[in-house]
């Protein structure tokens, strides 16, 4: 079973920089895709980032292309979300999740569907002032 606890959230001026972490304790972390989604307070469930299982592959919304980096570690049961150059709007709760080892192989369309993902953690808030 997946148990998913992320850390490493916090208040950041804009511009700057955090790295988010969310570590597996259920030991299975390698049959997994993993992504990271964020919530705004009124807003919807919106995807950030995924990462294949063997973390050769990588997907990111538009709007973090070039400022975010998605990587896992599969030794240490852990995915991270480098976030650079961080902007107001990025403020949400950021919540990993873990989906189905071929999620990945489809198309982004897909890879960004919430409803797709089959075990979330319970998230780390993300404030970024102006």
């Amino acid at each position: 079973q997946v148990q998913l606890v992320e850390s490493g959230g916090g208040l950041v001026q804009t511009g700057g920089s955090l790295t988010l972490s969310c570590v597996d304790s259920g030991g299975t972390f390698s049959r997994y895709a993993m992504g990271w989604f964020r919530q705004a307070p009124d807003k919807e469930r919106e995807f950030v980032a995924a990462v294949s299982w063997t973390g050769t592959s990588t997907f990111y919304l538009d709007s973090v292309k070039g400022r975010f980096t998605i990587s896992r570690d599969n030794a240490k049961n852990t995915v991270y979300l480098q976030m650079n150059s961080l902007k107001p709007e990025d403020t949400a709760v950021y919540i990993c999740a873990a989906g189905p080892r071929d999620l990945t192989a489809q198309p982004m369309s897909v890879i960004r569907r919430a409803a797709l993902y089959d075990f979330w953690g319970q998230g780390t808030q993300v404030t970024v002032s102006s």
